[in-house]
């Protein structure tokens, strides 16, 4: 390795394709399993499957009554499950691109959704306080399990094997050990609008509506980090780790994806992606590149500007 310095970690900052979806706001952007094809949750009532390397349309699933606000891909890329504001989830079947099966019992508009790792249970939270387990294989309709002890809007789940994580508009990060069956709760002083694990399971990332993104230990609730600069007063945006652990990423309403050192805490980049709000944002599960998505498009970044196809020919 001729003792040179490990070079540091690349970060997603050449725009390498903006997809124009034409299914009104899009208010979430999701990667697949393995990145290669993006979902996106439209206020038309679609969710559509985009390739991500031509950005083109591979198929638009259409079944919900209002707007669609979140989106996951099993495993294996054979199902999608989504949720909306008409208060349903939906189990789509991804190459038919039919219903399997659409599952009722929130009270109120749907937030957020997420398989688990084998894609058997699909879990669900909403504006009506309660995360609702679903059996995927099951012909029941009703839910396996109802968790209801948020006092507030749930505003995004994430499971990891047999961990499930919860944020509130209660200001609450519940994290549920399912296998044991307790409940670790932290208290967060303001609206909770988005959660998430870090790839090596020790730590939970949550943003919330004082415009801070804090890191906690998950086994002592110690704060590790806090990661500030951008706005997030009035929307629930996302935030995310980058796939090595080594960036703190979050949507902001000045139109900027900021991106923050994990361990140093300051700002590495921020990333211009336009005037509006940028409502969602999605991270590849192993490379550098990200997705966001303000009003009706979504922008695919990379760590490096794309070979155009003369520059392939000349080399």
């Amino acid at each position: 390795m001729n003792g040179r310095r490990p070079q540091p970690p690349q970060l997603p900052q050449h725009l390498l394709r903006t997809i124009d979806c034409k299914q009104g706001a899009v208010r979430a952007v999701r990667f697949n399993a393995d990145g290669k094809y993006l979902l996106s949750c439209g206020s038309d009532k679609s969710l559509k499957l985009w390739s991500v390397s031509r950005g083109t349309l591979l198929k638009t699933y259409s079944g919900h009554g209002y707007e669609v606000l979140d989106a996951d891909g099993s495993y294996d890329n054979s199902q999608i499950c989504s949720c909306s504001s008409d208060k349903t989830v939906i189990l789509w079947d991804v190459a038919t691109g039919q219903v399997t099966r659409k599952l009722r019992g929130h009270a109120g508009k749907v937030n957020c959704v997420q398989f688990n790792e084998e894609a058997t249970v699909i879990l669900s939270g909403s504006i009506d306080g309660t995360v609702r387990c679903w059996d995927t294989r099951s012909r029941r309709f009703e839910p396996i399990q109802v968790l209801d002890e948020a006092r507030d809007s749930i505003s995004s789940v994430k499971v990891v094997q047999h961990e499930l994580l919860t944020g509130s508009v209660d200001g609450r990060v519940r994290r549920y050990d399912l296998r044991m069956g307790q409940l670790h709760v932290d208290f967060i002083s303001s609206p909770v609008t988005c959660v998430c694990f870090s790839q090596d399971g020790q730590c939970t990332l949550s943003s919330s509506l004082d415009s801070t993104v804090r890191l906690l230990d998950k086994s002592t609730g110690e704060m590790l980090g806090e990661y500030t600069g951008h706005k997030m007063k009035g929307y629930k945006l996302d935030c995310c780790l980058s796939s090595k652990d080594t960036h703190v990423l979050s949507c902001s309403e000045d139109g900027h994806i900021y991106c923050w050192d994990l361990v140093e805490g300051s700002l590495s980049l921020k990333l211009p992606v336009g005037k509006a709000v940028v409502q969602s944002l999605s991270f590849h599960p192993t490379e550098t590149c990200l997705l966001t998505a303000m009003e009706g498009r979504v922008q695919v970044w990379g760590a490096e500007p794309e070979e155009t196809e003369e520059d392939a020919m000349a080399t």
